[in-house]
């Protein structure tokens, strides 16, 4: 794994637990039936997981991530949920500690974009999933990104994520790529699709303004950039006073841009 950008932090993994099944993970819906064998790649603090484990019960379900500390929210939420057909493990995606052949579904929800070689990690979900079985993986596309107003404030938070993500050798403009990165895998049967986050209702403008006006001055992501000159705190509080700014707009929109793949084995 590359150095997640984002982090861990609340502001961070906190803003995560929004996501399910159906609002992350659509396009793969109809190959969560009950009894397959799932592998989720990059759990973060576990709403996902938990939703599509109880699509796919009884079957049996792994989930990873390269944080420990990731693995121990994700493994607290499924406890809160009540979901015990869940084992969760710390690993790398580049290098899976798992049998040949071992899954029917394999799913990796954004986490693509922030891999050193997301074709190698391509490559490694395709080795432990079984024939007949398929490889779901769904990232964003940073430069896909559209908003309004257009604050400079919110470009320069586009220019210092993009920086920074590459600076950590991730990919930022995954969602485009999957298809490229699926073929180069070795994949033959490979179904591309685009689905959209939007962040531009009332409540969800709110949340996302407010989530980021905090996040750019807690996160990971806020102490790289001081750290390594990417931006001064002074530009970090401005920035965060943009995202306030804009998420009070009532005519401001967010719409994030998502590439799928379903890969066949």
């Amino acid at each position: 794994m590359t150095r997640y950008t984002h982090g861990q932090h609340p502001s961070v993994t906190d803003s995560y637990r929004w996501r399910n099944a159906a609002n992350s993970a659509g396009y793969a819906l109809a190959e969560m039936t009950p009894g397959r064998s799932l592998l989720d790649i990059g759990c973060g603090p576990g709403t996902i997981t938990v939703d599509l484990a109880a699509r796919v019960a009884p079957g049996r379900v792994v989930a990873v991530d390269s944080s420990a500390e990731a693995v121990e929210l994700a493994r607290a939420t499924a406890e809160k949920e009540g979901a015990g057909n869940i084992d969760f493990r710390v690993g790398d995606v580049h290098d899976l500690d798992l049998p040949d052949a071992s899954f029917d579904v394999v799913h990796a929800h954004q986490v693509l974009q922030h891999v050193a070689d997301p074709v190698r990690a391509l490559s490694e979900m395709r080795r432990v999933t079984a024939p007949g079985g398929v490889v779901a993986a769904c990232d964003s596309d940073y430069s896909g990104m559209y908003w309004y107003p257009r604050p400079p404030e919110l470009d320069e938070w586009m220019d210092l994520y993009q920086r920074a993500a590459r600076a950590n050798g991730g990919e930022p403009d995954a969602g485009r790529r999957l298809l490229a990165w699926a073929r180069a895998a070795g994949f033959e049967d490979v179904t591309y699709a685009a689905e959209v986050w939007d962040h531009s209702s009332p409540e969800r403008r709110s949340w996302w303004g407010g989530m980021w006006s905090r996040r750019i001055l807690e996160s990971d992501l806020a102490r790289q950039a001081v750290a390594e000159g990417l931006a001064s705190p002074a530009d970090l509080e401005r920035i965060s006073a943009g995202w306030a700014a804009w998420s009070r707009d009532p005519d401001a929109v967010f719409v994030i841009p998502r590439g799928t793949v379903l890969c066949r084995v």
